[in-house]
């Protein structure tokens, strides 16, 4: 079978497609978050690092000669 991933727009689409899947007994899985918590939170370091300034830029003609 095929695993559907479902995007209501809002509380009262959800409630509707709850409601649904248990009439119709499809199992389903709720997921909080869409991305692991390591990853948000180097996500948000590196949105820090940014905003603070602790950025090395590299010109494109370079890229090829770091070491």
């Amino acid at each position: 079978m095929e695993t559907l991933i479902v995007q209501p727009e809002n509380k009262e689409q959800l409630k509707a497609l709850k409601a649904f899947m248990k009439a119709m007994k499809i199992r389903f899985q709720k997921e909080e978050k869409t991305y692991s918590q390591t990853f948000i939170d180097k996500m948000q370091q590196a949105e820090d690092d940014v905003k603070a300034g602790r950025t090395t830029k590299i010109q494109p003609a370079d890229i090829w000669n770091l070491s």
